[in-house]
């Protein structure tokens, strides 16, 4: 059965003191109670994952943890989120920030990666490559080593009928340019789109 959307979500706060506190959407009111309990299960995993790779298991350092999320696409069935952490270490320069992203199709109890949003065969990392490549010339971006592609499994989240890829801070520029977001118009590479798959599905 097609669940109707938005697809309700309620916020689940988990503190460990009054700066530290990490926040993460749970999906709720889904007639499939297993399917729900994955998707819900992926994300409290990608909450957690996020605080061990900067805080590990020690939090004696850390003098701020806040975690958040935001729900970038949440119609015709497709759930598109981001959930980010920022950090800060005693006596650390600066504090920092990681961003993770899933992509559910609800109605086929799938989640996606980069590739599966594309017809097979198709050179969708060529494609994509060129249109950052092009975006990181325009927007004047220094970046550390020079650009060449974006990786098979880059990471993304779907907003309407935008692809957005994103590199993490230091991955692609100096901290100084934060997390860099690069927004594609799904209309742009419509050519190569798996049509039954989120981006066709938003088109």
């Amino acid at each position: 059965m097609t669940e109707a959307f938005p697809i309700a979500t309620r916020t689940i706060t988990v503190r460990a003191g009054e700066d530290r506190v990490v926040y993460y959407p749970e999906v709720v009111g889904l007639h499939d109670k297993a399917w729900q309990s994955t998707v819900n299960a992926m994300i409290a995993r990608q909450a957690q994952e996020l605080i061990h790779l900067q805080v590990g298991e020690d939090l004696s350092s850390v003098t701020t943890l806040l975690g958040h999320y935001e729900l970038k696409n949440n119609q015709r069935n497709i759930l598109s989120l981001t959930q980010s952490n920022y950090v800060y270490h005693y006596h650390a320069a600066h504090g920092m920030t990681v961003v993770r992203s899933l992509t559910f199709d609800m109605a086929k109890k799938r989640v996606y990666t980069l590739g599966q949003l594309f017809k097979p065969g198709s050179d969708y990392v060529a494609r994509l490559s060129a249109i950052v490549a092009e975006q990181i010339k325009q927007r004047n971006i220094d970046v550390l080593e020079p650009f060449t592609s974006i990786s098979p499994d880059q990471e993304f989240y779907v907003a309407d009928k935008t692809l957005v890829l994103y590199y993490q801070l230091y991955e692609l520029a100096p901290y100084v340019y934060g997390i860099l977001y690069f927004p594609i118009s799904i209309y742009e590479i419509s050519d190569i789109i798996d049509q039954e798959g989120p981006l066709g599905i938003l088109m």
